[in-house]
């Protein structure tokens, strides 16, 4: 039997069009490197309206062509670590241009760059502290007694413990990759916590430095995180679109504050070792976190595949709380590619914005009850009878595929 062989001349052919292709991209990729890039995070436009110490809070103004404006302002809170631009990383991936696109008022607190005064401040202060200062801000600017809030990651957390301190403030909790349970070691993350000397890191650096936690993220996975990463930037450097916003990334992935080194190791003993505040045992300024007292809508997002905060790290909230009107949301994605996923982009913020109008229909119809039967109130009341109106309850997990 005869077997087929590849004659030398097409194998050197073949060669010297892939050389020739080789040449092309370089010589393109050179061409985009050197040449003007668009690589800006957070274009859309703010002002800062409120400033404490090392902290602002960002206003963006809302499209005011949006049709059905939610009347209650958004506050979001993002975490301590990495920077809130991640919400407005690029103009076609942005979540904050969403947002505002559905009418929503938004907030966004900037929690700035840590300096070695700011080594002693706790939890208490930026949940009690800072925050607590900033609702109030927000509320007596806008003259209500409520506004919707929003947290991510450790900003969630926070959000968290501010709700069931403050619930008579927040009308609407939304939290995303927020862990409230610690008791879990499906995340390397929370494994290395479990062991980490906090005190003595503390004692070290004072501030925990933002490279060194950047550096412990990037072991958790450094296959994909140091070169899968650059594998793929090679592979599509010849590409102008793809360059910037894999700069854009790479500037928000490094651009690390530091973490207050108190709230640092409140946060590991508390949280990571204790697993204190998913069994409303954590205390801020002697007040019990509480989480029976989260009686408002919540709605939480979480990721299939996020290696930071597992679904395991995040499913518990929705039992613990005491709202009867609790939505799961389980995305299959990452920690990051719920916010800059053009795929989760349609499923994350577009969700969030509909929730949101969903509720605020939903007092715009009970405020017209009301005003219809006041007699039915009134007499309810003499009687000594209970009054109240029962939400549905949306518990249950979405997935989105």
């Amino acid at each position: 039997m005869n077997s087929s062989k590849i004659t030398l001349d097409l194998i050197l052919e073949r060669m010297a069009e892939d050389a020739e292709k080789v040449q092309q991209r370089v010589s393109k990729a050179s061409e985009i490197l050197q040449g003007q890039l668009n690589y800006e995070l957070g274009q859309t436009p703010y002002e800062i309206v409120y400033e404490e110490d090392r902290v602002k809070v960002k206003h963006y103004s809302r499209n005011e062509n949006a049709e059905n404006k939610l009347k209650v302002p958004l506050l979001v809170v993002y975490a301590l670590i990495n920077r809130e631009t991640m919400l407005d990383l690029q103009p076609d991936r942005s979540v904050v241009k969403t947002f505002l696109e559905g009418g929503i008022d938004l907030y966004m607190v900037d929690w700035g760059y840590p300096k070695r005064k700011d080594r002693f401040l706790t939890i208490d202060d930026h949940v009690n502290g800072y925050m607590n200062n900033i609702v109030d801000f927000i509320r007596k600017k806008n003259n209500i007694p409520q506004i919707n809030l929003m947290g991510i990651c450790m900003g969630g957390t926070f959000s968290v413990m501010y709700s069931a301190l403050h619930p008579e403030k927040i009308k609407n909790l939304i939290t995303t990759v927020t862990p409230s349970s610690f008791d879990t070691d499906k995340g390397l993350l929370h494994i290395w916590m479990k062991d980490l000397d906090a005190d003595r890191m503390v004692r070290t650096f004072g501030n925990i430095p933002g490279d060194l936690m950047n550096l412990g993220f990037l072991l958790l996975n450094p296959a994909r995180l140091m070169i899968d990463k650059y594998v793929g930037f090679m592979e599509n450097m010849d590409k102008k679109e793809f360059v910037e916003n894999f700069v854009r990334m790479e500037r928000w992935i490094f651009d690390s504050p530091d973490v207050p080194g108190e709230t640092f190791r409140q946060f590991v003993e508390d949280c990571y070792k204790n697993n204190l505040l998913i069994q409303s045992k954590m205390f801020l300024d002697g007040k019990r976190v509480d989480l029976k007292k989260l009686t408002m809508p919540l709605l939480n997002f979480f990721g299939e595949y996020d290696h930071l905060v597992p679904p395991t790290a995040c499913n518990q909230l929705s039992k613990a709380v005491g709202s009867r009107d609790v939505e799961d949301v389980n995305l299959e994605t990452g920690h990051i590619g719920i916010y800059v996923s053009s795929k989760f982009q349609k499923l994350f913020a577009p969700k969030i914005v509909q929730w949101l109008k969903d509720r605020d229909k939903e007092d715009v119809a009970a405020s017209k009850t009301d005003l219809a039967r006041p007699a039915v109130r009134k007499k309810s009341a003499k009687e000594g009878g209970k009054f109240k109106i029962d939400k549905n309850s949306q518990s249950g997990t979405v997935r989105a595929v």
